[in-house]
């Protein structure tokens, strides 16, 4: 019998190192090919690795919370002959709902399939998944670009989805009877947060959607355990003890905590450090009566069809107002400035990991309804953590709404290798003069923030005052479109 080291692959986009986040198999366990061994979080997503080897794991090369550089050994598996299962991804026991649990299959083995069913991210592909397999997962529409499929990774469906289908087989329910409880969890940030305060999430029951575990009800658990434990260890008491031994030179104070980046805020910094380092950048802003613009959304608005969401009208917008200045939809690279035949709109989305901005593809090619149907899957993917790389890299033009946080203004930073970025504050109600009186309007603040490499600043205030004149004035604009 021969041993083969897995070496962590390489995730694309230029990442060099990932953080094992959880062993999905231990030392001993049976794993055929594409079998899911591990899932890692690269600064870009949640990824679940699949094994290319058959056999027996033979050792693991790192703890849970420790960060292999790319090309470094991941896993070590003694090869030998291992039955596959109907499903091509186990031989114990079957991922197929309707299979009876087989008696070598291990309870860690069995609560990473139940999560699995939940959706607990994005699976990595090209080891031998066949396609439509009885395994659940399915591959995600690849998104294109000028014509061409993009990207390599698969989404892991929801639990509600993937168990629409009626369990047939005799011995289906008994099996599924005598499981131990498995909880239901999206989130590895929340399995994270769980695991690190020692809370057991098979005894939460979830407030979300389905029994869904958040991390509010994490947060919850921690919180009544603190409760209890309060006369014991008072938490002023904790934290000045904790930090009593290391005082800050420049300040003379204590430090309350010191936590490492993780890959992800690693990511985030460098990104921003480039983009002010690289780009120099130019602010233009312009205050704007949105009140025919909150009332258009308010009259496609029926009791059976929400209708579209105003950001969606305003992605609209801003995807019109690219394509009349291209100059704004493109990249400097090198002596050149490149310009694209298309947009991909970014849509920055804050989550429990951070700021992300998902792109919709070819957004220039949708319809209003069917560019608000995208916002909403992927703002929802994001939350859940089920964003791709090639949905994290891909923008060409940021919109970044950051009016929810209820701030009417911002000079946001450029998202490299972007060359602008537009920032929509909020509306609120505002006396403005109309036609010489004064009236309570509802205003908002745009912002742009522009690469003055790619154009000066008359095409940054023209395509300013096209979306500006487009959210004063909406069904003139969509007549236009």
């Amino acid at each position: 019998m021969s041993a083969q080291t897995f070496l962590l692959p390489d995730l694309g986009e230029g990442l060099t190192e990932a953080e094992v986040v959880r062993w999905l198999v231990a030392v001993g366990d049976e794993v055929v090919v594409d079998a899911p061994i591990a899932e890692v979080e690269t600064a870009k997503s949640i990824v679940v690795l699949p094994s290319p080897y058959a056999g027996v794991v033979a050792e693991l090369h790192g703890a849970e919370g420790s960060t292999i550089d790319v090309g470094k050994p991941l896993i070590t598996i003694d090869l030998q002959p291992v039955s596959v299962g109907p499903a091509g991804i186990s031989a114990t026991p079957s991922l197929s709902a309707d299979s009876a649990t087989s008696a070598s299959g291990s309870t860690a083995g069995e609560a990473y399939r139940e999560e699995e069913k939940a959706g607990s991210g994005n699976v990595l592909i090209g080891y031998g998944t066949p396609e439509g397999a009885a395994s659940g997962r399915r591959r995600r529409p690849r998104a294109r670009a000028n014509g061409h499929a993009v990207g390599t990774l698969v989404e892991q469906r929801p639990r509600e989805a993937r168990n629409a289908s009626p369990v047939t087989g005799a011995g289906s329910a008994a099996s599924t009877e005598d499981r131990p409880r498995v909880p239901l969890v999206i989130s590895p940030l929340v399995r994270r947060i769980a695991r690190d305060a020692g809370v057991d999430l098979r005894a939460l029951t979830g407030s979300g959607a389905g029994g869904l575990i958040l991390r509010r009800d994490v947060e919850a658990a921690i919180a009544a355990r603190s409760t209890v434990a309060a006369p014991a260890a008072p938490a002023v008491e904790e934290t000045t003890s904790g930090a009593a031994g290391v005082v800050d030179a420049r300040t003379g104070l204590p430090e309350l905590r010191r936590t490492g980046m993780s890959g992800f805020r690693k990511a985030v910094a460098a990104t921003l450090s480039r983009s002010r380092a690289e780009i120099p950048e130019a602010t233009t802003w312009v205050d704007v009566d949105a009140t025919a613009l909150v009332e258009l959304r308010e009259s496609l608005r029926t009791a059976t069809d929400a209708g579209p969401g105003l950001l969606a009208l305003m992605g609209r917008f801003v995807v019109a107002g690219l394509r009349k200045y291209p100059e704004l939809n493109g990249l400097v690279d090198g002596d050149d400035l490149v310009q694209y035949d298309g947009v991909n709109l970014g849509l920055a989305a804050q989550t429990e990991r951070g700021l992300l901005v998902p792109a919709v593809p070819n957004a220039h090619t949708l319809t209003t309804r069917e560019l608000d149907a995208e916002i909403r899957r992927l703002t929802e993917a994001a939350r859940a953590g089920w964003l791709t790389a090639h949905e994290l890299s891909s923008g060409t033009f940021t919109l970044n709404n950051y009016g929810s946080f209820g701030v009417d203004g911002s000079a946001a930073i450029i998202n490299h290798p972007q060359v602008a970025i537009l920032g929509v504050g909020r509306i609120i109600d505002r006396p403005w003069v109309v036609d010489g009186e004064l009236a309570i309007r509802k205003l908002t603040q745009l912002s742009l923030v522009f690469d003055h490499r790619v154009c000066d600043g008359g095409t940054a205030a023209g395509f300013l005052r096209f979306v500006a004149d487009a959210f004063e004035n909406p069904t003139s604009a969509f007549a236009d479109l």
